[in-house]
């Protein structure tokens, strides 16, 4: 059986040790390897009736760091046989350095407590325009788990009810307690105006949430950066 290809996760997670390791391979029998290959076989991305014998073995490890490191710029040799994935990594780290090293420790602490086996079954509903090459499917859905939490929401509106301002779409200004009634009366939803890829797992501040209706929140989520609220909001008025 062939193994699946490398995930996104997974490759990043490579790509680090390359990176700290001085943008050199790891060799098979290097313990940071040899604990990379138990981690990914924990990880809940590739199910176990697609995976062979060694699976992420040291080998297959120490391999893809291979084709990592020949990638980076200023690599003396021929690149060995990647992916186009592998190389769109490489550039992320090449870029952005810090920023792709924490996201790789979120990635690996997620793993190790077992919260990312929890949001495979809805890994499916992750569209790719939603995904940056700086956080993956995987960490775009704890961002979004964080934005659905109730008890930030509710804090959020009362918050909002405090200061005298209406609940309603801090972009477009949509209320749907106005329009729908009783049944709409405090819904709305909740964003996490920092991606949480760059602030880690600190606690969430009322003030790093805003207030969105469905579909200005799905408009800041389609592409990449996204847009901050007041960006749309300025889109959305000139369009008026």
């Amino acid at each position: 059986m062939r193994d699946p290809a490398w995930a996104w996760e997974e490759i990043v997670l490579a790509c680090a040790l390359v990176e700290q390791n001085g943008r050199r391979e790891l060799r098979e029998h290097d313990p940071a390897t040899v604990e990379l290959s138990r981690l990914l076989q924990r990880l809940p991305i590739h199910p176990p009736s697609v995976r062979s014998g060694v699976f992420r073995s040291p080998g297959s490890v120490s391999r893809k760091t291979t084709d990592l490191a020949t990638r980076y710029p200023g690599y003396w040799g021929k690149p060995t046989r990647g992916s186009k994935k592998d190389q769109e990594v490489v550039n992320a780290f090449v870029e952005a350095p810090e920023q792709m090293l924490a996201t790789a420790a979120r990635i690996r602490e997620n793993a190790l407590t077992g919260r990312l086996h929890k949001l495979l079954p809805v890994l499916d509903e992750v569209e790719p325009e939603e995904v940056s090459a700086a956080e993956g499917r995987l960490l775009y859905l704890i961002h979004r788990t964080r934005e659905r939490d109730p008890k930030l929401r509710k804090a959020k509106i009362r918050q909002t009810r405090t200061a005298g301002r209406p609940v309603a779409c801090e972009v477009c200004g949509f209320d749907f307690g106005r329009t729908y009634g009783q049944r709409g009366a405090d819904y709305i939803e909740c964003h996490h105006i920092v991606p949480l890829h760059h602030i880690g797992e600190s606690v969430t501040r009322l003030e790093d949430l805003a207030l969105l209706c469905s579909n200005c929140h799905r408009m800041i989520h389609r592409t990449r950066p996204w847009l901050t609220p007041g960006e749309l909001k300025e889109i959305v008025e000139n369009r008026r």
